[in-house]
């Protein structure tokens, strides 16, 4: 195996360069066609780059080679267990989805979430949308299944802006079923009010109690020297 090969088809994963990563582990197939490893990493690869076909494919040459590889074996039963019914956009995350600019974009995490096997569908990298009611925006499939919602001071504003003609997409950055973080991109503006402002950070003085003593001491002593 070809080791730079491989560490550079870790980091172009790593970085979310799934086409990169794709072309580097076909490298290291060339050399070593049983490359357990590397064929993990490729179907890995194609998933996040939505070529679910050739994802499943690489795993089976995996459980080929090595039948007891966990890896490829959940990694199998996962996919298989998606259609195209599932609700997950199949044009996927390109790598420059996950920029991000000041005030047109955001990464949070999704509070009161769904069910846990709608969740464990999910991938990171899959589109999902964004749903305003009256008093909240809920994150959801695009067959309509309800991931989690926006805390309320977020789904406040986008709430506003989205009847203000403005357009997001969503992307799943990463997940688990105790966490479901995605990330929200301005696409479309009609304001020059940004989507997302930064935040200011108010730093409080603090003095150890010990320097205040400190000072204390230090300023009797001055007053009675003078």
């Amino acid at each position: 195996m070809d080791t730079d090969l491989a560490q550079k088809s870790v980091s172009a994963a790593l970085s979310g360069n799934w086409e990169e990563a794709i072309k580097l582990n076909l490298q290291i197939l060339k050399i070593s066609p049983k490359d357990v490893d590397a064929l993990n990493r490729l179907a890995r690869a194609y998933a996040e780059h939505c070529n679910m076909r050739k994802a499943k494919d690489a795993c089976e040459k995996v459980l080929k080679i090595d039948p007891f590889n966990s890896i490829a074996a959940k990694a199998l039963v996962k996919w298989k267990g998606l259609r195209s019914s599932s609700g997950k956009q199949n044009s996927g995350a390109l790598v420059d989805d996950f920029l991000e600019e000041p005030g047109k974009t955001k990464i949070i995490s999704l509070m009161h979430l769904g069910d846990v096997k709608t969740i464990n569908e999910l991938d990171s990298g899959d589109e999902v949308k964004l749903d305003t009611h009256s008093h909240r925006v809920s994150v959801n499939t695009y067959d309509g299944k309800y991931l989690g919602r926006l805390p309320d001071d977020l789904s406040a504003r986008l709430r506003t802006m989205i009847n203000s003609g403005n357009e997001y997409k969503t992307f799943v950055k990463c997940i688990n079923p105790q966490d479901v973080k995605v990330f929200i991109k301005e696409t479309k503006s009609t304001t020059d009010v940004p989507s997302f402002p930064s935040e200011k950070i108010e730093y409080t003085s603090f003095t150890p109690p010990e320097l205040v003593q400190k000072n204390d001491m230090d300023m009797g002593t001055y007053e009675e020297e003078g």
